[in-house]
């Protein structure tokens, strides 16, 4: 066998030792940067969470800083729409103010609240067409009774066959279908989708203000 010198075994064990110390402090530098670094990171993320909420919390201010100071809603459709006619009116040189009559118009509304919201309204098919038995009592049926057959003579202005009869607590309306209006569609709409056709209400309203037109 042979002899290994005691100084060269020496020489080896003292390089692995440095070598395995050098190994494990270059690790140790390693690891402590990457903490220091994971610390960094965190701390980046707090500041830029912090930032952001700060951004935010500024861009809300930003955007409650931009809102008028004066609101621009009526509160309430027909005041809305009692409003916009008087100030066309205002703007209006030429309106006559001794004719003027803003409560018909206030009185129109309040039909067309009771029609809309209150009125019972049962649709049955007819041959070609539906029939419609608008009903109820009291102001619902005063506004039936005004409203229901002044629409339907201008439902027959813009091409409808459309009619209209008395009944005791209501108004029967009767729509038979066309070629423009064919069955299926006169289903769907139903009464209230029969009511808004065409574009004659905005301006019969300035027209009842200015006194010009009775419903």
């Amino acid at each position: 066998m042979t002899r290994f010198p005691w100084k060269t075994a020496l020489t080896v064990s003292t390089l692995l030792a440095a070598t395995v110390y050098a190994s494990a402090q270059m690790f140790s530098d390693r690891m402590n940067g990457h903490m220091q670094q994971g610390g960094t990171m965190d701390q980046m993320h707090q500041q830029m969470m912090q930032r952001g909420g700060m951004g935010n919390r500024g861009m809300m201010h930003g955007a409650q800083a931009g809102v008028t100071s004066t609101p621009t809603m009526p509160g309430q459709d027909a005041f809305g729409a009692i409003q916009e006619v008087v100030q066309l009116l205002q703007a209006d040189a030429k309106t006559d103010w001794a004719k003027v009559n803003i409560e018909a118009l206030r009185q129109h509304l309040i039909d067309m609240n009771e029609v809309t919201l209150h009125a019972a309204a049962t649709q049955r098919d007819v041959d070609n067409g539906i029939e419609i038995k608008v009903t109820g009592e009291g102001r619902t049926l005063e506004a039936i009774k005004r409203m229901v057959p002044a629409h339907v003579s201008e439902l027959r202005e813009i091409g409808w066959n459309a009619k209209s009869d008395d009944l005791q607590n209501g108004v029967t309306l009767t729509v038979i279908a066309s070629e423009t209006q064919p069955l299926t569609k006169l289903r769907a709409l139903g009464f209230m989708g029969i009511m808004v056709q065409g574009g004659h209400h905005q301006q019969h309203h300035l027209m009842m203000a200015a006194g010009r037109f009775v419903h």
